[in-house]
């Protein structure tokens, strides 16, 4: 093969079946499914909810931080944090010392919903097809994978 020639592709790498981001976007799309029902009786979505999740344990949070928990940029947590202000469950400020950094903290109404939402772990549970050591396999491999991809930079070529 001659230099800057690329290898020849074998057609089994382009087949859907052997993608394993395929999987991966269908199960979480399945599983936001799921939580829809569930969530729309808290007037949240996914989204919202893990979002509110991490304020639930923190309290309060600068939006860069909360963006480092969720793997969400500032574009998306912006209008984000916006409805869930506009809702009463949070309340954005600008930081004290560096008016550039925005701290979101959880309101009164906001920790009133975590009650709401005690049964919604729960209930994903229920109506997830697995058993507890897969969901435990998975939830570890999955976790495992976001650690590693953290670790490789993405090719700037696209190669």
């Amino acid at each position: 093969m001659a230099f800057g020639e690329r290898a020849p592709m074998d057609d089994q790498a382009l087949r859907l079946e052997s993608q394993l981001c395929f999987p991966l976007y269908a199960a979480s799309k399945e599983v936001v499914a799921r939580y829809k029902p569930l969530l729309d009786k808290l007037d949240l979505t996914y989204t919202q909810y893990i979002t509110m999740m991490v304020l639930w344990e923190h309290k309060s949070v600068g939006v860069k931080e909360l963006g480092r928990h969720l793997y969400l940029d500032s574009g998306t947590l912006t209008p984000l944090l916006k409805r869930l202000e506009s809702k009463g469950f949070v309340r954005r400020e600008r930081s004290s010392d560096d008016e550039r950094a925005v701290n979101i903290t959880i309101t009164e109404a906001g920790e009133g919903l975590k009650e709401k939402a005690t049964e919604v772990p729960a209930k994903m549970a229920s109506c997830m097809p697995l058993s507890a050591e897969e969901a435990r396999t998975l939830y570890t491999l999955l976790y495992k994978l976001l650690e590693r991809m953290g670790e490789v930079d993405l090719p700037e070529d696209g190669r």
